[in-house]
Parts: structure tokens; C-alpha cells; sequence
């Protein structure tokens, strides 16, 4: 599935890449930025020590203040719950405030993704779905599928007008096994 993931992702005009450490992921991030990183609070990425990996690259993390940095903020980064290899698809609970600015206001999203949570299709994803209204009935998922593009009436398509002109999904074995975590 991973094969099918990567392929599909690359058809939508996204990214993959394989890294080993949060530090790899931060040496990946520095090196394709301009300006700031937002890093919303996500458990697997604070346990990977992210924040302070990509401090050591000399990235300015912003942590907190979110309306008032994402709008100038040269990338996103955020976990991902799960992932559809059919379409490429990553699935985000970004029901916090911050998730949705990070994924939806900067030129670049970086999604870290352990492949132990990509799944084959959205009948799959099913259960898991679920299980996130069990949780919460009223959360936002997000589901993105590439970079943000959209089209005028004369089929024009323009990348990144209402979102990130690229997405990065790094692939991160044992980042988190969580489906609930992001």
C-alpha cells in the first residue's frame, strides 16, 4: 500500500519522502523554507522532538499566537491520523483551531506520516471514522489530497490559491501507531 500511496500522492501533485529521525524530517524542512513554522501541539510529533529539531536547523518554530503568525508563515507541519493509498488522501482530525490554520493558510504543508496508518481505501477508513464521532460527534476532519488547487469556468487551474502550493508527506516508521494521534 505504501507503493500505492506514493504513487497516487505523486499523481496530485504531492511529495513523499522517507526519513528515519525527527531530526532527518527537520534537516528535510530547513532545507525547502522561507520564514516561519507553525507547529501546532500534536503528541507523536512532541514525543519525536520535533520542535526542538527544527529549532537546531535554525527554523523559528511558532508554538502559540496562531491567527496572528499563520497568515506569514513560510510552512505547516502536522501529523497525519491516517492515510488513503487509493487516492493519495491524508485525513487529519483538525478540529483545534490551529491545525486548520497550519494545513490551510501557509505556502508549504509538511505531514509526517507513520505508513503502519495508511490504508487501503475509505472503506477501510470506516471504522475509524467511527470512531472519531464516538469520541467527539462534532470534530472537522480534513481530508487532503495534494497541494490546494482550484479552476475558474474556462478550466483554468491555479495551485495554492486557497491553501498550500505544496504538500510534503514524510514517512516516518514508529512515529505513531495511534489512529486517534496525531
Amino acid at each position: 500500500m505504501l507503493n500505492q500511496f506514493a504513487e497516487a500522492l505523486k499523481k496530485v501533485g504531492g511529495q513523499v519522502t522517507e526519513v528515519a529521525t525527527a531530526r532527518e524530517a527537520a534537516v528535510y524542512i530547513a532545507g525547502r523554507i522561507n520564514g516561519t513554522v507553525l507547529l501546532p501541539p500534536q503528541s507523536s510529533l512532541e514525543r519525536a522532538g520535533l520542535a526542538a529539531a527544527l529549532e537546531a536547523e535554525g527554523v523559528t518554530v511558532i508554538k502559540d499566537s496562531w491567527r496572528e503568525h499563520a497568515p506569514a508563515a513560510g510552512a505547516g507541519v502536522t501529523g497525519v491520523n491516517f492515510a488513503l493509498a487509493d487516492t493519495g488522501t491524508l485525513v487529519l482530525d483538525s478540529t483545534a483551531e490551529s491545525l486548520r490554520l497550519t494545513t490551510t493558510l501557509p505556502e508549504r504543508h509538511f505531514a509526517l506520516l507513520d505508513p503502519c496508518k495508511i490504508l487501503a481505501d475509505s472503506l477501510d477508513a470506516v471504522p475509524y471514522l467511527r470512531g472519531f464521532h464516538e469520541r467527539a460527534p462534532r470534530n472537522y476532519l480534513a481530508y487532503i489530497t495534494g497541494p490546494s488547487r482550484t479552476a475558474d469556468i474556462e478550466r483554468v487551474l491555479t495551485i495554492g490559491v486557497h491553501g498550500p502550493r505544496e504538500l510534503h508527506v514524510l514517512l516516518m516508521p514508529g512515529l505513531s501507531a495511534d489512529f486517534y494521534e496525531l
